[in-house]
């Protein structure tokens, strides 16, 4: 059997006290698929030495911008140079790093949104259809074993005819005014940073792309309110939607970071003319089934388990009553980019979100804002072509 080599990653971004870059670390080295060559993991000189000694790399490839990473890299044996650009930076950097990496020759795998402007996700969707890399995006909840499930069910008719779709992410952490100190609140609630959208950004995308996975639906129109609930807040901490989808499923999506107390509470209530699914992040090895005429049923999460359907069973890792939460759901989506890499596919790696999800989400955070901002009731979602 042919030793199976490692993908080599290098990561823009995810310095010391960044909280997402180390979490891209931990779950892209959870199937032992990827070995990290290289960084420019900040524009502080001393936090990206620090940074790139903690995690052992060669002082040879710790570089001082990610312009000097692509270049040099580019210019190393072919087995030795790194294959992936993991981007794990502010929002308003996305784009450019992508679209140099894919033109450089390198695969991406992306921090979501993807961009800051439906328009910016369209210049790098002409880059890299016009390539033969990959593109991912790291929309995380979308790799638990139980997401798969429900959109499983859904696929196999359990439930029927889609009706209703409820879809909420509360979460407490920007209940108060802003501090200069936080760096995940300060580029999060900056316009030249975040985008557009602050909290539907962040994480009503979250949501957004969770409900149309499942659901297997589009969303067409919206009726949205925005709000920014602390004084002085450039940008909105808080809002709300009601949608409708092109099967003709009815919605409502909510995603605050208002909400005292509460820590990530992202949850999905689906309903057909036959059945329904509740799905909870924070519950996240459980599956809620109902029917009209038999009790409720809990599906579980856990290799082995009893009715689960293959898309679901493979991305489970341990025996049931073994918890499996965050960090393997994003390793999920890493194991299918890796296969895809040594497929040699090109474009989008099967399970995992591309560039239709990272078009689908800057078209939603478009249409949230202009309706927030709008007396008109309803408002139909941008083209993403």
């Amino acid at each position: 059997m042919a030793k199976l080599e490692k993908v080599r990653v290098g990561m823009v971004g995810g310095g010391e006290g960044a909280f997402i870059g180390a979490v891209h670390r931990h779950a892209m080295g959870l199937d032992g698929q990827y070995e990290l060559v290289c960084g420019a993991f900040s524009r502080q000189t001393d936090n990206n030495q620090r940074t790139a000694d903690s995690l052992g790399l060669d002082d040879q490839r710790v570089y001082a911008s990610w312009q000097d990473m692509l270049a040099q890299e580019a210019e190393l044996p072919e087995h030795e140079r790194m294959e992936v650009v993991v981007v794990v930076t502010p929002n308003h950097m996305h784009v450019p790093i992508s679209m140099a990496a894919i033109e450089a020759g390198f695969h991406v795998f992306c921090e979501k949104p993807a961009a800051l402007s439906l328009d910016e996700a369209k210049q790098l969707a002409d880059v890299v259809n016009s390539s033969d890399r990959l593109y991912g995006l790291a929309h995380t909840y979308l790799g638990y074993p139980m997401v798969w499930q429900a959109k499983s069910m859904v696929e196999d008719g359990k439930l029927g005819t889609i009706r209703k779709i409820l879809v909420e992410y509360p979460q407490g952490w920007l209940s108060e005014p802003d501090d200069p100190s936080n760096k995940q609140a300060s580029w999060r609630t900056d316009p030249s940073q975040s985008g557009a959208a602050g909290c539907m950004g962040d994480i009503g995308t979250h949501a957004f792309g969770l409900a149309e996975l499942i659901s297997g639906q589009n969303v067409t129109k919206l009726c949205a309110d925005m709000n920014s609930v602390v004084e002085g807040r450039r940008l909105d901490d808080d809002g709300a939607a009601f949608f409708r989808t092109e099967q003709g499923a009815r919605g409502v999506l909510i995603a605050s970071q208002v909400c005292v107390g509460v820590e990530n509470d992202l949850k999905i209530r689906i309903y057909g003319d036959q059945g329904g699914l509740e799905w909870s992040q924070m519950e996240p090895n459980s599956l809620t089934y109902r029917t009209m005429d038999a009790p409720y049923m809990v599906y579980r999460a856990g290799a082995g388990q009893p009715g689960l359907y293959p898309e679901a069973a493979r991305r489970c890792r341990v025996p049931a009553g073994h918890p499996e939460g965050y960090l393997e759901a994003m390793a999920n989506l890493y194991s299918d980019f890796a296969a895809a890499v040594r497929q040699g596919l090109s474009g989008k790696a099967p399970g995992v979100p591309g560039l239709e999800s990272g078009l689908r989400g800057m078209a939603f955070i478009e249409a949230m804002v202009a309706s927030g901002a709008s007396d008109q009731k309803w408002l139909t979602m941008p083209d993403t072509h």
